[in-house]
């Protein structure tokens, strides 16, 4: 389904029942909706599930030029707005993290818990080159040369050899995902600079973290765990960035519980 929102059109899926809590699933760079399937799979029976591509991903429109992360949460208010969707729950992984981080500080209020998994707060100045250059790669030759090094830094080595099945999905959403869209939140990612600011968030917050992660390593998630009054820190053991697929069952333990108890 696709509406208009913040003046481009979004593409969206509604899972679970009428009348449930919802549960805003945002999904990383480079992936789409198809990410969250097996969370989408164990949660739709509880939740009033809303999982949507960010701007740039997907089957959503990718503008060319550079993304904010204001602009990307102001997507995600006027999505809400237009479902009616009232006092979520939200769980975004990486870029999903930050989007969630920025929209929390900027409507306050909205959100009725916030899970913040494999993400970060903030990155030093030291990393902007690395952005400059998948940028670059991007611009110049497309999507095809990043699918490889982004799997490797996205899944260990051995959940690799031993599920194909699931990294092959990946790499197909790597591949697939526009330039424009790709650039976009390129630009918008590494100016993320929120840690001082996490104190201001109300709404309870889990902190999930693949404990093999590289590319948002564990220093960051307990970075916004000691920023963030009385938010919790799960590790999800044997995964790197994208834990909700490498360990499913105790990403999306952790999450049930976490979104019961709110």
């Amino acid at each position: 389904m696709k509406t208009k929102t913040n003046g481009i059109e979004t593409s969206y899926e509604l899972h679970g029942q009428e009348g449930a809590p919802w549960l805003v699933l945002s999904h990383s760079l480079a992936c789409s909706v198809r990410m969250w399937d097996p969370q989408i799979e164990a949660l739709k029976a509880s939740y009033r599930i809303l999982a949507y591509d960010t701007r740039g991903h997907g089957a959503s429109e990718a503008p060319k030029g550079e993304y904010s992360l204001e602009m990307l949460a102001d997507d995600l208010k006027a999505l809400l707005a237009a479902l009616g969707v009232k006092n979520p729950h939200y769980c975004g992984l990486s870029m999903g993290g930050m989007i969630g981080q920025t929209f929390a500080l900027k409507y306050p209020g909205v959100f009725r818990s916030l899970t913040l998994a494999d993400t970060s707060s903030g990155f030093p100045p030291q990393v902007w080159p690395l952005w400059q250059e998948r940028i670059k790669i991007a611009e110049e030759k497309g999507m095809a040369p990043l699918v490889q090094p982004t799997l490797e830094r996205w899944f260990t080595e051995s959940f690799r050899q031993s599920h194909p099945e699931p990294v092959a999905g990946i790499a197909k959403l790597i591949a697939s995902t526009p330039v424009a869209g790709y650039v976009g939140c390129c630009h918008a990612i590494p100016k993320i600079n929120l840690t001082a600011r996490l104190k201001e968030i109300k709404a309870p917050i889990l902190v999930l973290c693949g404990d093999k992660d590289p590319g948002t390593p564990p220093a960051m998630s307990e970075a916004i765990r000691d920023n963030a009054p009385g938010s919790t820190l799960v590790m999800i053991p044997g995964a790197a960035h994208l834990a909700n697929l490498e360990n499913p069952a105790a990403f999306t333990k952790a999450l049930r519980d976490f979104l019961a108890a709110h």
